[in-house]
């Protein structure tokens, strides 16, 4: 069941999901690296309002379906918790050779990020295409 976020006057369900990627795609995360991304990530998002429906990534790159309030914009729900992981990673990290690998920044700059709860395209394009048009 889908719970929806009720404000004074508003109702929504807002979901998207966001892709981040490594600096220059390098094979940084270990599983340890990981689970401590995804505990500091969990309360970033807990701190601004954000439900994180999952998180699971691979050596260069993390997945993050979340929900959100309307209030947020997409670029701050990617930023955040990036910035937050990105310092926690780098001082839990101790080892030369994470060192090396992280070097100066742990993130890429950009994002990617998709919603319509990752539909296909068809089904969004049939759905639209299905609409009635008044006269």
């Amino acid at each position: 069941m889908q719970t929806y976020r009720r404000a004074r006057h508003s109702v929504s369900l807002l979901h998207t999901h966001l892709v981040s990627v490594t600096n220059y795609q390098r094979k940084v995360f270990n599983d340890a690296m990981l689970s401590y991304a995804e505990h500091i990530t969990g309360s970033v998002c807990a701190e601004l309002d954000i439900d994180l429906n999952e998180f699971n990534g691979e050596a260069d790159h993390v997945h993050l379906p979340v929900a959100y309030p309307p209030t947020a914009a997409v670029s701050a729900l990617a930023q955040h918790p990036k910035s937050r992981a990105a310092h926690a990673v780098r001082r839990e990290s101790t080892g030369a050779r994470v060192r090396a690998r992280i070097r100066d920044h742990l993130w890429s700059p950009s994002h990617f990020a998709v919603s319509c709860r990752g539909a296909p395209l068809s089904i969004n394009k049939q759905y639209i295409d299905g609409q009635t048009r008044p006269l």
